[in-house]
């Protein structure tokens, strides 16, 4: 458990520094950042689409691993709901897999957005 809270604190710190940048570059239709660029470096606006995109797959990977998990223990202690266990197991991963996978759409569309104003 602590290690997922410091995964959250860290993403939040991460936000924190970067995400009033972005604003700021959004309202300039997603330029580049001023002065955190040098010739041929990579944009944090764009890093932050990839950072979506991918995060948003852990994420996802992480909660279908905890919903096996607790299926799994679940049809242990009593095998004869297996089968009401397991439709309710597949109908909560295919929620989370649905959020992971609009995640890494808005991520890579940030990156084309990103891309074009480049």
């Amino acid at each position: 458990m602590n290690k997922h809270l410091t995964l959250s604190i860290l993403a939040f710190v991460f936000l924190g520094i970067f995400a009033p940048d972005a604003v700021l570059a959004a309202q300039d239709g997603f330029a580049f950042l001023p002065g955190m660029l040098a010739d041929g470096d990579i944009s944090l606006v764009g890093l932050g689409g990839g950072l979506a995109a991918g995060l948003g797959a852990v994420g996802a990977g992480i909660g279908i691993g905890q919903i096996g998990n607790g299926s799994v223990h679940a049809i242990a202690r009593q095998p004869e709901m297996d089968s009401r266990i397991f439709i309710y197991m597949i109908l909560t991963a295919a929620l989370v897999e649905g959020v992971a996978l609009f995640s890494v759409v808005v991520g890579i569309l940030h990156l084309g957005k990103v891309a074009a104003a480049g």
